[in-house]
C-alpha cells in the first residue's frame, strides 16, 4: 500500500479550501505534521487572495511556475490554475 505523501491530510484540504495551491497546501501541511500547526503558523506570511492581485501580477506568479497559456488566461482562469498548480 503506498504511503499518503501528504502527513497532515485534515490540514491541507483546510487549506485547500482556504484557496491554497496544491502546492502550498502540501508544503504547509507536511511542515505541520513535522513541529506543530501552531509552530507552521507562526513562520508564515501574509500573501493575501488572488482576488485581490491584477492581471499582471497573477501572469507573474503564473511565469514563474511555468502554467501553461497562461497570456490568454483572465483572471479567473489565472486564478484557477494557480490554485491547481
Amino acid at each position: 500500500m503506498a504511503q499518503d505523501p501528504i502527513k497532515d491530510r485534515e490540514l491541507y484540504e483546510a487549506l485547500r479550501a482556504d484557496g491554497a495551491s496544491q502546492e502550498k497546501a502540501a508544503r504547509i501541511a507536511n511542515a505541520a505534521a513535522n513541529t506543530s500547526r501552531e509552530e507552521v503558523g507562526r513562520k508564515g506570511g501574509e500573501a493575501g487572495s488572488y482576488e485581490d492581485w491584477t492581471v499582471e501580477e497573477l501572469r507573474k506568479r503564473a511565469a514563474e511556475l511555468d502554467i501553461e497559456g497562461r497570456s490568454g488566461m483572465r483572471k479567473a482562469e489565472l486564478i484557477e490554475a494557480l490554485r491547481n498548480h
